[in-house]
């Protein structure tokens, strides 16, 4: 038993050197792919270009939302970052929208994040939830909280619902290239059904 304990608090231990350029290889691999091709980006080419085999890559990312989860990661912390900012604003709701905005410009980068976003959003073991979903949902429920007790947002209001509705928009962005206005129309007609009356 006591060999367990000590087994369970051993830090993992530090990647080899050539095993942290494979990984990063590969993020930087599949951050192109993605940006270029989707999400559903073929995870046999992402290795190839990353001069490593498949092997390698499910080593490091046992799944596809792992590795989106991964790439993804620098990009949700200054979300999070930005929320915090937010957190501050001296206009509760238009500190909401300008999150909301800054989401879907983020979603809309890699053709396919929106819809997967929606996909997992009721799966919390997903590591794409775990990575993404959650953490951007735990932060917009304090931006959503202050607006709510501002009196500008109803206070039916959920934050999942907020979340799926943002991703909905973000893919109906990413599906109209052609219209660059579209995601601000869509947040403001949104935004007139939150309203408190």
């Amino acid at each position: 038993m006591a060999m367990e304990t000590a087994t369970a608090q051993t830090p993992p231990r530090p990647m080899r050197a050539d095993a942290r350029r494979n990984y990063e290889r590969l993020l930087a691999e599949a951050r192109t792919a993605f940006t270029q091709h989707g999400t559903d980006a073929s995870l046999e080419d992402i290795a190839r270009r990353a001069g490593v085999g498949i092997g390698t890559l499910y080593r490091h990312f046992p799944n596809r939302t792992a590795l989106m989860g991964a790439v993804f990661q620098g990009e949700i912390c200054a979300l999070l970052e930005r929320s915090r900012e937010l957190t501050q604003a001296p206009r509760p709701c238009q500190a909401l929208i300008d999150w909301l905005r800054a989401i879907v410009d983020h979603a809309s980068t890699y053709r396919g994040l929106s819809q997967a976003l929606m996909a997992c959003s009721g799966d919390e073991t997903s590591e794409l939830s775990r990575g993404c979903g959650l953490p951007l949902r735990e932060a917009g429920s304090e931006l959503l909280a202050r607006a709510q007790q501002s009196g500008a947002v109803r206070s039916d209001v959920v934050i999942a619902d907020l979340m799926q509705l943002t991703n909905a928009i973000a893919l109906a962005v990413e599906q109209s290239p052609d219209d660059p206005e579209l995601a601000d129309r869509l947040l403001a007609l949104a935004f007139t059904g939150l309203k408190a009356r």
